[in-house]
């Protein structure tokens, strides 16, 4: 490209045409080298401690501020926060991916079309992501960490509650990529909300989009592009509580899933009840809700034995609590006759996110994580589990609810998509067209590509 040409583009499409430029030469590292990239990374953020505290102090300051004015919700800014435990998770994090096998060249199938004639699948970077967020700081680290490992680019968008702090975490990463000799542009931050637009418009350098963030978030990047977007709107999660639940288990787990941390997507919003518990697990339910000072919003049916618990605070449902993310101390309940009921209301009325059944009866159990269409079904567990670093991914890039090659927290795995190699011999199709060859079309575990690493 000569100086005229590139006079012409926009600094998104130069952000953009970078992340191409460094996703290719990431293609060429090898895994110590990415490894050794996040090595970087880990230490100089670390070392970098004080200053990212200090620049996040600063924007947790400038959130309350608006938090009090009833400009940025209180959601947002508990996600702010980086200090103390946080700030050890997120290192731990980046050690996490680095220490993961390294996903990039894995060979999923190995098959002799003929002899001589050998094909793989095998796995291979997406390419260029963009990962639009809110809040959260830690999020710029666990995404770049990841896109590394997996020899991805990413532009990271971040929100403006979170600025400060983003663009520091940004820069010390870009630093410790510059030190490991891999491309710094392999991890890039824009910073306004103005820039989102011609960021959705990059088609020729962008592969994904991903939406961290709320409904209107995502849903205005998925109206207004063309490249494939990967995310979850809402996290609506629901508990169902069987007919044959123990008491004392519901209770950890709907108090959990609930009050752990509410200012989430994988916390639970909404309880259904079997009515056959309702006189006898709900009270011990509503016990545990009022002790963890959450407030109930419940149907007739529930809401004369909640009212029974002493000191909880019941108010009665509206058909729009059972479609709303409270990501506060608030929680719909709703009776249902059968667990056929429940699935039905969590399929019409939840997000596709997480939803648990609470039952000591295994049929029962298999026959919901059967039928609720959702990223991620449990039994007699806390929907919080739905984390990318809880089941082991290191970390997560976000949550998916689409039906599209990933689905729940999204780690390496899905930052990854495959290509067909064929090694030959001078082979042509003529001789198969024309019936002179056949195919022999075995599978060959066992032989696998040469692809250093």
């Amino acid at each position: 490209m000569n100086g005229s040409e590139s006079s012409k583009i926009s600094a998104i499409e130069a952000v953009a045409q970078r992340a191409r430029d460094a996703s290719r030469a990431m293609l060429s590292a090898s895994t110590d080298e990415r490894n050794a990239a996040l090595e970087a990374v880990h230490n100089s953020l670390l070392g970098a401690k004080d200053a990212i505290v200090a620049a996040n102090e600063a924007d947790k300051k400038a959130a309350r501020e608006l938090m009090e004015k009833g400009s940025l919700s209180s959601a947002l800014v508990k996600r702010l926060d980086l200090a103390g435990k946080k700030f050890d998770a997120m290192l731990d994090g980046v050690k996490s991916v680095a220490s993961l096998p390294d996903p990039v060249g894995a060979c999923s199938l190995s098959r002799k079309l003929d002899d001589g004639l050998q094909l793989f699948r095998v796995a291979c970077p997406i390419g260029v992501i963009c990962i639009i967020f809110e809040s959260r700081p830690e999020a710029a680290v666990q995404i770049a960490s990841l896109s590394i490992k997996s020899a991805n680019a990413v532009i990271l968008k971040g929100g403006k509650e979170a600025e400060k702090s983003n663009a520091i975490l940004v820069e010390t990463i870009r630093s410790a990529l510059r030190s490991a000799n891999v491309p710094e542009d392999a991890v890039q931050l824009v910073a306004t909300r103005e820039e989102v637009r011609e960021l959705l418009d990059q088609t020729k350098y962008i592969d994904l989009i991903i939406p961290r963030g709320s409904n209107s978030l995502v849903r205005y990047i998925s109206d207004n592009t063309k490249i494939p977007v990967m995310g979850h709107a809402d996290g609506i999660c629901s508990i169902y509580v069987d007919a044959k639940a123990d008491p004392l288990k519901a209770k950890d787990i709907v108090v959990d899933a609930k009050a752990q941390y509410p200012a989430v997507c994988n916390a639970a919003e909404t309880l259904l009840i079997h009515k056959n518990a309702l006189e006898t697990v709900l009270p011990v339910v509503g016990k545990g809700l009022k002790e963890a000072n959450v407030q109930v919003l419940a149907d007739d049916a529930s809401k004369p034995i909640l009212d029974a618990v002493p000191g909880l605070h019941v108010e009665a449902s509206s058909p729009g609590d059972y479609r709303t993310e409270f990501l506060e101390l608030r929680m719909a309940v709703k009776v249902v006759d059968s667990l056929s009921s429940a699935v039905t209301h969590i399929n019409e009325h939840g997000s596709g996110h997480t939803d648990c059944i609470v039952t000591e009866d295994e049929s029962s159990a298999q026959m919901f994580m059967a039928m609720v269409d959702s990223a991620g079904v449990y039994h007699n567990a806390s929907t919080r589990f739905a984390d990318g670093f809880r089941y082991g991914f290191g970390a997560e890039v976000g949550v998916s609810t689409h039906r599209t090659h990933a689905r729940g927290p999204v780690g390496l795995e899905g930052l990854l998509i495959y290509k067909y190699m064929l090694k030959g011999n001078g082979h042509i199709v003529a001789p198969y067209a024309n019936g002179e060859k056949k195919f022999k079309h075995e599978d060959t575990p066992g032989i696998k590509p040469v692809i250093d690493s």
